[in-house]
């Protein structure tokens, strides 16, 4: 590709004021990889193609033809399902990951002695491993993916900025300690730094950046942004460390897609002198369709890769999408749908099939269980039952052979960390369980519905979570604390900390009631509603009303006062925009990133009816920002 067409642009406003994030190294890789940005939409389009193919045809998924060769890759289907390729050993750092927790390095709108907080939070907090979040958890506003990279360089380097942080806010986690446990929970805070094992999640391939762009204005790769400007902007002080380099790949659905991320990586590697398979990966287990091809997955990433994650959220959503079709598939109340739900359990097991398969070398993988969103803040009586609630969610899966889970605050590390602690083996990998089949019965089990709630209960919290969720990406929380406006300043009910993929499923399951004419299972005189009626359009856009309703006249602790008239009526557009299209949005995202920064509801409206539109007749996805405004080519020094 000649020099002319790889050039990207940056906004105007970002070039000068993130020097120090766009090194010259940086800026050499991000142009060595623009070649690669053209499979990727490809490869986006052929998953557009593939969900509109479903749709027009009722096709559900299936297994891959043993005999095909992965995209990508030299191998067949039939050689990765039999563990003919070679994996990763496990590095020392990630053999004994029971607790890694998950959260951004930066805040909204704050200075970065503020921001880095959450970085000191994270390492301090016993964690055997953090994900800092540049996906789901990591809001967008400004130029919040900019100072996530900034504050993540200043700590690893020691920064003394980092490091008083560091010291303040030890003090106030040993205070939480003490009041809490008896006892502080940091001894020593500097070395305490050291000890927690640094990852980071990457956008997905569905998105682009914000900032960064082609020349020619098509929108360029935030999956490739994100992990040039961490692995260029860190790899040097991780490997002098002796720490391994570790991303979380988000949102994959195929073999082929995995292959993309292992060229990026093997061309990454190559352009900052690391050793081949020198970044080593997890991916999540968020979509479907990718637990349809697990082993391939596994053998398209080959050396790098370390294990997969079970998280919930995202799951439930792309199983009900991948099933929109259907009318006879519903989905019933969110809270019914635990991780021992029909397809849930099945999907499980699934993946700790598939990490445990040797490889060509013996080596098997490791399984990460998924998230546990609770937080340690309410009466005392709500959070004893609370931290029963996600020790006994921990137990389980130490017992079904997870080597550790995840966390979504620091709080929560102490809490659940002693499960595995009791214990006291590094890891399950290598633990012998039935192995892998492929049979229809296996594909149906992954979307095995079982009888549950469908409750106007269950569709209050949905909507009433939903519309909090956006109004709290539109203010720049990305991950928020939140509960159904019913529960507002009620102790005894904790708020739980919700990401991008929360606000997903219930949009989904709000819109698979209303489009599959979903029937009721209770009662609720209150709404005059019978066990047996239709979740009607009607009766969506009544509960909407009343849920916003209590929104608007909620304090400011749940709802920020100054989002009432400006962000809040831009939520709710969205949601009922999502959920009464007959035409199901593929993501939520897509909405929440075009309003992102809009105050005004009817500009916002606008936006949102440009992108629903373009979606209802082209099938076509709008991820450009449509507030790039002036920019300036992005040079290699």
């Amino acid at each position: 590709m000649g020099r002319a067409l790889r050039r990207l642009e940056i906004r105007a406003s970002i070039a000068a004021e993130y020097r120090d994030v766009l090194t010259p190294a940086v800026r050499a890789a991000l142009h060595a990889l623009v070649p690669f940005d053209g499979e990727r939409k490809a490869l986006m389009e052929a998953r557009l193609a593939r969900r509109a193919t479903r749709f027009r045809h009722r096709q559900p998924i299936t297994f891959l033809d043993p005999d095909e060769t992965i995209h990508g890759t030299s191998l067949t289907v039939r050689e990765a399902r039999e563990g003919s390729f070679t994996g990763s050993e496990i590095p020392h750092d990630l053999q004994r990951q029971w607790i890694q927790g998950t959260g951004p390095a930066a805040r909204p709108r704050g200075s970065v002695t503020e921001s880095i907080r959450n970085v000191a939070y994270a390492l301090l907090s016993g964690a055997d491993g953090w994900m800092f979040d540049g996906e789901d958890a990591l809001g967008q506003l400004s130029t919040m993916a900019f100072d996530n990279q900034r504050n993540l360089k200043l700590a690893m380097a020691g920064d003394p900025l980092f490091l008083g942080v560091a010291d303040t806010v030890s003090r106030e986690m040993n205070a939480w300690g003490r009041d809490f446990f008896g006892r502080p929970i940091v001894d020593d805070w500097r070395r305490q730094l050291s000890f927690t094992t640094k990852i980071f999640r990457p956008r997905g391939l569905h998105l682009d950046d914000r900032h960064i762009r082609h020349a020619s204005g098509d929108g360029f790769s935030a999956s490739i942004v994100d992990s040039v400007l961490y692995v260029v902007g860190n790899a040097e002080r991780l490997e002098a460390a002796g720490s391994s380099i570790v991303l979380y790949l988000p949102k994959i659905q195929t073999a082929s897609e995995a292959a993309w991320w292992n060229a990026i990586l093997s061309a990454l590697e190559r352009e900052c002198g690391l050793a081949r398979g020198a970044i080593k990966t997890y991916v999540l287990v968020e979509q479907l369709e990718a637990c349809f091809q697990l082993m391939e997955i596994r053998a398209a990433l080959g050396p790098r890769f370390v294990g997969f994650n079970t998280g919930r959220w995202d799951y439930i959503n792309s199983v009900a999408d991948a099933r929109a079709w259907d009318t006879a598939f519903v989905t019933p109340n969110i809270d019914a749908v635990t991780m021992t739900y029909g397809y849930m359990r099945h999907y499980e097991d699934r993946v700790r099939r598939a990490v445990n398969t040797p490889d060509a070398k013996g080596q098997c993988a490791l399984w990460q269980g998924g998230m546990e969103p609770n937080i340690p803040v309410g009466s005392p009586n709500g959070v004893t039952r609370g931290m029963a609630r996600a020790v006994a969610g921990a137990e389980r899966e130490q017992r079904e052979g997870a080597s550790g889970k995840w966390v979504a605050h620091w709080k929560m590390v102490q809490i659940v960390r002693p499960v595995w602690e009791r214990v006291g083996q590094e890891n399950q990998c290598g633990r012998q369980f039935p192995p892998l089949s492929y049979t229809e019965d296996d594909a149906d089990r992954l979307t095995l519905l079982e009888p549950a709630p469908r409750t106007v209960r269950g569709a209050r919290d949905l909507i009433s979570v939903a519309t909090q969720y956006g109004n709290a990406f539109e203010q720049g929380m990305q991950a928020a604390a939140l509960k159904p406006a019913d529960f507002f300043g009620d102790p005894d009910v904790l708020y739980l900390m919700e990401d991008m993929a929360t606000g997903e499923i219930r949009l989904s399951i709000l819109w698979e009631w209303v489009h599959k004419q979903a029937k009721l299972t209770e009662a609720d005189p209150a709404a005059g509603v019978a066990a047996g009626d239709v979740f009607t359009e009607a009766l969506f856009k009544r509960l909407l009303a009343e849920e916003y309703a209590k929104l608007q006249q909620a304090s400011d602790r749940d709802v920020h006062d100054d989002s009432k008239t400006t962000t809040l009526p831009i939520a709710r557009a969205i949601v009922e925009t999502y959920v009464v299209d007959p035409v199901k949005q593929p993501w939520y995202v897509d909405l929440l990133n075009a309003t992102l920064g809009i105050e005004s509801l009817d500009e916002a409206t606008q936006r949102i009816n440009r992108v629903r539109a373009r979606f209802d007749r082209d099938g076509q996805r709008s991820t450009e920002n449509f507030d790039f405004g002036p920019s300036t080519v992005l040079e290699e020094d």
